[in-house]
């Protein structure tokens, strides 16, 4: 009787306190006081300028930490240089996994880098999401569950161009810039196959750079004299401002389409803004120095929060608002779990994330990722550079 008054008070407190009996569940990297998250970026190297996602980073957790961190636990972001060099990821990476202990990598940056380490953090088990690619190896479930991407997918985002063509300009001679990675030939892939049969007539040129080469200047006066009256540029980093800056001296009249990722205020800058005037791209998310965003609650939100917290964040440059936006749903992701901190849990929160908001998001567009398809963001707007700002143009494609 005894025995069975016990088990039924216990009950009882179980029922009116169910927090109480509730079972924490922790992996490494988790505990009642911390959430240990690594990252690696490009600091150095020749895609330095991304590091600003890094430091933006770095100062959201810290923020959220003054406020009480995620249920009660502090957040600790390890944030490593790997110069955008696959060995140096590999080397950092694993020191992110054995030495430091991470529960997840979030935000790491790079097609090529973080290729070097998906098969690696995908065989521990370890989540390595919202990576800053968008390559299509991070819309894998079937064979890389534990990789996810923030970036609308490359091969996406030219198929969607590639129709544009078709509709828009019939009579176009398509000269392609293009990284020598996946990143530039899932650009290329995406093209050919928004152009279908008429890819190999339409496309007359086709010209790819190494990130070690130290310019694109020979690649652009190839295109310009192949004949192209339509450039597709799928560069980064410095190749952008050089790569608009030769078509402006070239006097190159052709409609200059450049990848979505790269179509920030920074690089626009660095190549001069009326340089860049007339360039095309899709759009989904806000750019910040716009006007247009002056008022919106999101856009004033992260102002008030990069001039506190991350003022050396250059404050009209969209990198550091992309950084925000992924932060903040990597926090969403990481209260959802609650006190399940296993890396299981985080994936099963990371890749359920339909109809989800982000703050960067331009109005009608969501993040949509599934356990089925990791595809962050499949629909868009045209916007076309009118030398100062993006001007969106017709309705959402998809």
């Amino acid at each position: 009787m005894i025995r069975r008054l016990v088990a039924a008070t216990l009950a009882t407190v179980a029922l009116c306190f169910p927090a109480i009996a509730a079972e924490k569940k922790y992996d490494q990297g988790a505990s009642d006081t911390e959430i240990k998250l690594g990252q690696t970026m490009p600091y150095s190297g020749p895609a330095s300028y991304v590091g600003i996602v890094g430091r933006t980073q770095a100062a959201y957790f810290r923020m959220i930490n003054e406020q009480g961190g995620i249920n009660g636990r502090k957040v600790t972001l390890i944030s490593l240089d790997d110069a955008y060099n696959p060995a140096k990821t590999v080397e950092a990476t694993r020191r992110l996994v054995e030495g430091d202990g991470v529960l997840a990598t979030m935000s790491s940056n790079g097609t090529v880098t973080q290729a070097a380490v998906q098969k690696y953090l995908n065989g521990k088990g370890i989540p390595q999401l919202m990576i800053g690619s968008g390559s299509s190896r991070w819309s894998d479930p079937k064979n890389f569950p534990w990789s996810t991407g923030a970036l609308s997918l490359y091969v996406t985002e030219g198929k969607i161009f590639g129709r544009w063509i078709l509709k828009n300009r019939p009579d176009a001679k398509i000269g392609v810039l293009a990284q020598n990675d996946d990143l530039g030939r899932d650009f290329i892939k995406g093209l050919r196959e928004g152009l279908g049969d008429q890819a190999s007539k339409l496309i007359v040129s086709e010209q790819m750079y190494d990130l070690t080469e130290p310019t694109v200047d020979s690649q652009i006066l190839t295109l310009s004299r192949s004949g192209a009256n339509v450039f597709f540029n799928a560069s980064t980093g410095k190749f952008v401002t050089q790569s608009i800056r030769k078509v402006k001296e070239l006097n190159w009249p052709a409609l200059h389409y450049l990848m979505s990722a790269s179509a920030t205020r920074m690089l626009l800058e660095g190549a001069g803004l009326q340089n860049a005037r007339g360039l095309m791209t899709v759009q989904s998310v806000k750019h910040v120095a716009s006007p247009k965003w002056k008022n919106d609650p999101d856009v004033k939100e992260y102002e008030a929060f990069r001039a506190k917290w991350s003022p050396d964040t250059p404050a009209d440059d969209d990198v550091g608002f992309y950084a925000y936006s992924s932060a903040l749903v990597m926090k969403r992701i990481l209260e959802a779990c609650g006190d399940n901190l296993t890396r299981a849990n985080v994936l099963k929160h990371a890749t359920n994330l339909k109809g989800q908001t982000s703050p960067i998001l331009l109005p009608g567009i969501t993040l949509n990722i599934s356990p089925g398809d990791y595809a962050p963001v499949t629909k868009f707007y045209m916007g076309v550079f009118n030398g100062d700002d993006w001007e969106v143009s017709g309705g959402l494609v998809q």
